[in-house]
C-alpha cells in the first residue's frame, strides 16, 4: 500500500491531459481550497476530484471491496474518508465551487470517452 500514488494517479493524469487537449488551463492541488481538490479550473469556479473508488468507497463498484482482513480498521478508514469528502464538498460550495467527482471505474478505457464527454458537459453547463 505504501506505493500507492496520492498526486499524478493515472486516472488523474488522464483527466489533466484531456482537459489541457480541449484548451482548458488549470491549477493543482490548490492548498488554499478545502480538501485541495485535484483539478481547479478558476476561470470557471469548478473543482474536479478523481477518486479512487477503494479508497473513496465508491458504492456499488466491483473496484471497491473491503479487505477480508483488518476489515473493521479498513472500514473505518474508509467511512472516515467518505465523511472527509462530503465535508469538504459542503465547504466548497458554501464558497461558490461547483464539486464534480470522476470516479476511477469510469475512466477505465471502456468508459473513458463517455466519461470525458459527461465531464466537458458538465464544465461548460
Amino acid at each position: 500500500m505504501g506505493k500507492i500514488k496520492a498526486k499524478d494517479t493515472g486516472p488523474e493524469m488522464v483527466v489533466r491531459k484531456f482537459l489541457h487537449g480541449k484548451g482548458f488551463r488549470y491549477s493543482l492541488c490548490s492548498s488554499k481550497l478545502p480538501g485541495k481538490p485535484d483539478i481547479v479550473l478558476k476561470k470557471y469556479k469548478i473543482v474536479i476530484n478523481v477518486n479512487g473508488c477503494f479508497w473513496h468507497g465508491h458504492k456499488n463498484c466491483k473496484y471497491y471491496v473491503i479487505p477480508k482482513t483488518r476489515t473493521e480498521w479498513w472500514q473505518n478508514k474508509i467511512n472516515n474518508t467518505v465523511e472527509r469528502d462530503r465535508m469538504n464538498t459542503q465547504k466548497l460550495e458554501k464558497n461558490g465551487w461547483k464539486v464534480i467527482v470522476i470516479w476511477g471505474c469510469k475512466l477505465k478505457p471502456k468508459e473513458r470517452t463517455k466519461s470525458l464527454e459527461k465531464l466537458i458537459r458538465d464544465i461548460i453547463d
